[in-house]
């Protein structure tokens, strides 16, 4: 008779297809039951943060809910930075762990439910009569409010005989947020008056744009109005027309870009939170500038907005299209500027002062040389600077930064394996720095085994904390705690099966650009071991520099 793992597992596997995670006491029987009983793909990661980050990269990739697995105690804390990572970035995803028994706690639990609790996570805890149900409940409450849960199996319920599965409700997720009342459609008549009249109009949109399904829509309303666009980080590639689009704004923006955006007369967002590194730190917009936001938070999220409206992105913006209409600006301002032009970033020298590589050349000319179709995963650090000037996604979903949300590093390497699953024909692209890279090192070998030939990494290598020594360092506190001594990430992966080459000089990048020609059936992962020089600071941290002081 199935237990009540395979209860939880044969459920699970009804709607979520990859399972992540490290086996152990806990989830043995889950683990036994996806294996042998369902189709679902379980993936081993070697560190269980990696289970829960390896999920959190596949539904950003996919926008298909994964799962994740641990067993209690231990395991379980291990996950909880991923978990907080996945609450602060609104990431669905279900972790599956065991838990204490229900007789009570032994001297190596501990309160799990307070633990996810502590980080935002809710705890769903399965019986043997319940086991299916709850499963269902959890992904929809995961899916719902866009948020982690946990789904706890007690130690001495895990392989309890539950009877046949019974059939479970499909979840059922809220229909997209309509703008409703009299509020909503005069604020809607005033902002697409506002597009209409404007001399300037500028469209910002953000990654819940992009899962709302609002690309096209705004593609509409862009034409519409002649309005120029641009994009929060993770929103990068939702507008359509990339002739008009200034790229990312704040601190990876362009300096010509950000110049025009702070010539708009009328700005309207689309699903970007507006935290203080999209607005420049409050300096997006000139005082000038009538912002307007929709977005589906309870109110606007910034003091520069004059006007909010709650409601979906795509809902709204095909509102103000009806509004609107299609016959076009009569002041079309993006055909009297150069975007191309102010979208272009430094091309640095190749060689910094200190000899070792400049960032800004080595990025500008990795982007030459990547693969079209690629995926870009990114960790947390003082490089994320680079990827995100230099090199261009297609949209949203392929370009990740798993760890920005919860400010954390040590989160690049299991995410390759979650976005690997996900695009199984994409080149996944990892840009870390060698201080996470160090901290999730024992996830590269899931990595290299998740991608093989379609995986490669770039590793911005220059033996510190960058960020640390960039914010602290200069201000004249001790760099010995900043300071890491220089690794050679190339042998790390040659250790676990990857192809490391070791990039001093631009001439070296060269083995990428054969690298790409070669077929992903028998060429190796790719790690790029870059020794760049710390003095050259990317200008969003120069911005955050210029805030601190």
């Amino acid at each position: 008779m199935p237990t009540v793992s395979a209860h939880v597992a044969l459920t699970l596997a009804q709607h979520i297809d990859a399972v992540f995670g490290v086996m152990g006491n806990g989830n043995a029987y889950f683990l036994d039951a996806i294996e042998t009983q369902t189709d679902a793909v379980f993936t081993a990661v070697r560190h269980e943060q990696g289970a829960v980050v390896a999920a959190d990269a596949h539904f950003r990739a996919s926008g298909r809910i994964a799962a994740g697995t641990s067993t209690y105690g231990a395991g379980f804390t291990n996950t909880l930075t991923a978990l907080a990572e996945a609450v602060q970035a609104h990431v669905p995803l279900v972790l599956v762990v065991g838990d204490e028994p229900t007789s009570g706690p032994r001297p190596w639990d501990v309160d799990q439910i307070a633990l996810a609790s502590a980080v935002g996570a809710r705890t769903y805890t399965v019986g043997r009569a319940d086991a299916a149900a709850t499963t269902v409940i959890a992904i929809e409450h995961a899916l719902t409010y866009r948020v982690p849960v946990v789904l706890a199996i007690p130690y001495d319920v895990a392989a309890l005989e539950a009877g046949e599965v019974p059939e479970a409700p499909s979840p059922r997720i809220p229909a997209p947020l309509a703008p409703r009342g009299e509020f909503a459609d005069a604020m809607l008549d005033e902002i697409a008056a506002a597009l209409a009249g404007a001399e300037r109009p500028f469209l910002l949109a953000g990654r819940g744009a992009w899962l709302s399904g609002a690309s096209s829509a705004l593609g509409e309303l862009a034409a519409a109005t002649g309005a120029l666009t641009a994009s929060s980080a993770l929103g990068r590639g939702v507008f359509p027309d990339t002739r008009y689009d200034l790229g990312v704004t704040g601190g990876f923006g362009a300096d010509g870009a950000m110049e025009l955006v702070r010539s708009a007369d009328v700005a309207v967002v689309f699903g970007a939170a507006l935290n203080q590194f999209t607005m420049r730190f409050g300096e997006l917009f000139a005082p000038g500038t009538r912002v307007f936001q929709i977005d589906t938070a309870p109110a606007a999220t910034h003091a520069h907005v004059g006007g909010f409206v709650r409601a979906d992105a795509r809902l709204a913006a095909e509102e103000l299209v009806a509004r609107i209409g299609t016959a076009g600006s009569a002041h079309p301002w993006r055909e009297t500027v150069y975007v191309a032009a102010a979208r272009t970033y430094d091309a640095g020298d190749d060689l910094a002062p200190d000899g070792r590589l400049d960032p800004r050349s080595a990025a500008r000319r990795i982007a030459e040389l990547l693969p079209e179709d690629r995926v870009v995963v990114s960790d947390g650090g003082h490089f994320i600077g680079w990827a995100n000037m230099y090199w261009p996604v297609a949209a949203p979903d392929r370009m990740m930064m798993v760890g920005t949300a919860f400010q954390s590093i040590g989160q690049g390497w299991p995410s390759v394996v979650g976005a690997a699953l996900a695009r199984r024909e994409s080149t996944v692209v990892l840009t870390s720095g060698d201080g996470g890279g160090l901290m999730a090192i024992a996830d590269l070998e899931s990595a290299v085994r998740a991608a093989g030939g379609r995986g490669m990494a770039v590793v911005w290598n220059d033996a510190a904390y960058g960020a640390e020594v960039n914010l602290y360092g200069l201000k004249g506190l001790a760099e010995g705690p900043m300071r890491i001594p220089e690794v050679d990430f190339a042998a790390f992966g040659a250790a676990v099966g990857a192809e490391g080459v070791v990039v001093r000089t631009l001439s070296d990048l060269d083995r990428l650009a054969s690298w790409a020609e070669e077929d992903t059936a028998t060429r190796r992962f790719l790690l790029l071991d870059l020794r760049i020089s710390g003095d050259v600071i990317a200008p969003y941290q120069q911005e955050i520099i210029r805030v601190n002081s």
